[in-house]
């Protein structure tokens, strides 16, 4: 059954990214360095984190629309339409942005990072640290 739940930004991406249309795909795909800017209140929750570091950065792509179901993957016409689920396209009922990202510099309530696609004012979520998991033996 459904349910509605309230989400609290916890910051907010400042990058040089301003149009989606011109926005990579991908962040690997020529995303500049961007920013994650964080809530004085949630500073604590930095702790740990370190230059190195790869981590997910999830974020609302507020500008995304939410009615869209279908979509033609990376925009192409020519492919087939595919359910969104199904694709990393942003626009989806829930338009969550799931970015992995590695960390280049902490300053105060400020992470530096590469692989960002998301654009300047992207609300952040949260963050979670990307785990590697250790070859069988």
């Amino acid at each position: 059954m459904a349910e509605d739940f309230t989400v609290t930004a916890v910051g907010h991406v400042e990058s040089p990214l301003t149009d989606r249309a011109s926005a990579p795909k991908q962040g690997p795909e020529g995303s500049p360095e961007a920013w994650l800017v964080f809530e004085g209140a949630v500073l604590p929750a930095l702790e740990g984190l370190r230059p190195g570091d790869r981590v997910f950065v999830l974020t609302w792509l507020h500008l995304s629309p939410r009615d869209v179901l279908r979509v033609h993957p990376r925009d192409d016409p020519a492919a087939p339409l595919h359910g969104v689920f199904a694709t990393r396209s942003p626009d989806r009922p829930n338009p969550i942005g799931l970015h992995p990202v590695e960390i280049l510099e902490i300053t105060g309530n400020r992470v530096r990072v590469r692989d960002l696609e998301a654009l300047d004012g992207t609300p952040i979520v949260d963050v979670k640290p990307a785990l590697t998991c250790a070859p069988p033996t």
